[in-house]
């Protein structure tokens, strides 16, 4: 266990917001994991006092109700499976093992029908999600939904294989494998099913706005690992965090670190602003929508993670901000030295905005004021 660490205000140009029926969310998703007997007693007695519906409530904040609840009981079941299986249950280390139980719970996801797992809570809960789904989303987005889940599953098994070994590993990969493993990816489609609508391929697949949900991931990634650094540090457990990547990678000390992991985040979140109003010049409404719903997923993180016992953890208090910054430590132009993210900076046009016309209606810095008007 390192010495405590005091975690700066960080960052965050974008307006906070909440569901206005942010509590009976909440209050269903503790519902949700108590009829489903999600995780063993006591990981469920942890996870139901962590605000999880009201993380989503803070994601989809004008969302349709009954998608943020979906929203908000997907996340718990997310935690079942990463504090369950791949934290602190011993599969965890065993990355063989770890597979072969997520490709039996990916199946109940791809045909909820089939008649396996049936007295496992986590694949009746799935079974559930995944009917819900396909209620309240179409079957492209349910496809894209199962396909993230399959990716979140494997970055969780190559984790699993560094946990298993005890080694860290270098910040490019464990950027990569970032993306992945924090299950950002597998909320997308319920960002669209929360507007009802469904983003069309020509536009959700092309690369700047493939890239800016990646620059979303990396920035609640990054965010979340800061902000979760004292309750993973505290632990007996292997844990991996980016300051533990940052120390090895460039041989820092713990604040030196954390200085480092704000800076490269700070950067992202400059590159995800100006990308932002670049893409919505000759956006679709629903192309707004969707990007306006990364910023408040962004926001949603940050919010959360610093409120949420989860993290605050009282019975050791963890060092957390309770204000934002409204001035970036880094905002350089030039991509970080990470190659699996430096093309985010070659999608930029040459005429982008500059940071003071920005065109996006959640910006609260003080340059940026004429933009609410």
């Amino acid at each position: 266990m390192g010495p405590d660490l005091t975690v700066p205000p960080i960052y965050s140009p974008i307006l906070p917001a909440i569901h206005p029926s942010h509590a009976a969310i909440d209050a269903r998703t503790t519902a949700w994991a108590e009829a489903f007997g999600i995780g063993s007693e006591e990981l469920r007695s942890r996870l139901v006092r962590h605000d999880i519906g009201t993380f989503a409530a803070r994601v989809l904040p004008e969302g349709r109700e009954e998608v943020v609840s979906l929203l908000g009981d997907f996340v718990l079941w997310l935690f079942g499976v990463d504090d369950g299986y791949c934290e602190e249950g011993e599969i965890g280390r065993r990355p063989g093992e770890l597979v072969a139980v997520l490709h039996r719970l990916l199946r109940v996801a791809q045909n909820p029908e089939v008649p396996m797992l049936q007295s496992d809570p986590l694949a009746r809960g799935l079974r559930d999600l995944r009917m819900r789904i396909d209620r309240y989303g179409t079957a492209g987005q349910a496809a894209r939904w199962v396909d993230a889940l399959r990716e979140y599953f494997f970055s969780v098994a190559w984790e699993a294989d560094h946990r298993r070994a005890g080694t860290v590993p270098d910040l490019n990969d464990y950027t990569l494998m970032r993306l992945y493993d924090g299950a950002t990816s597998v909320v997308l489609p319920l960002l669209e099913m929360g507007h009802g609508f469904e983003l069309q391929p020509h536009e959700r697949d092309q690369a700047p706005v493939r890239a800016a949900a990646e620059m979303a991931s990396f920035i609640i990634t990054w965010d979340n690992d800061i902000f979760s650094h004292h309750k993973e540090s505290r632990g007996t457990d292997y844990f991996l965090n980016v300051l533990r990547v940052l120390q090895q990678e460039y041989g820092l000390d713990q604040d030196q670190a954390l200085t480092t992991a704000v800076a490269q985040r700070d950067r992202v979140m400059c590159l995800f602003l100006r990308l932002h109003d670049e893409l919505a010049v000759t956006a679709s409404p629903q192309l707004r929508r969707y990007l306006h719903s990364l910023a408040n997923f962004i926001r949603g993180a940050q919010d959360w993670g610093i409120s949420s016992m989860r993290y605050t953890t009282p019975d050791d208090p963890a060092l957390l901000p309770s204000t934002f910054s409204n001035a970036p430590t880094d905002d350089s132009e030039e991509p970080l030295d990470i190659p699996v993210v430096a093309w985010w900076w070659d999608l930029l046009q040459p005429t982008a905005a500059p940071l003071g016309e920005s065109i996006h209606p959640w910006d609260n810095r003080p340059d940026r004021a004429s933009a609410l008007t």
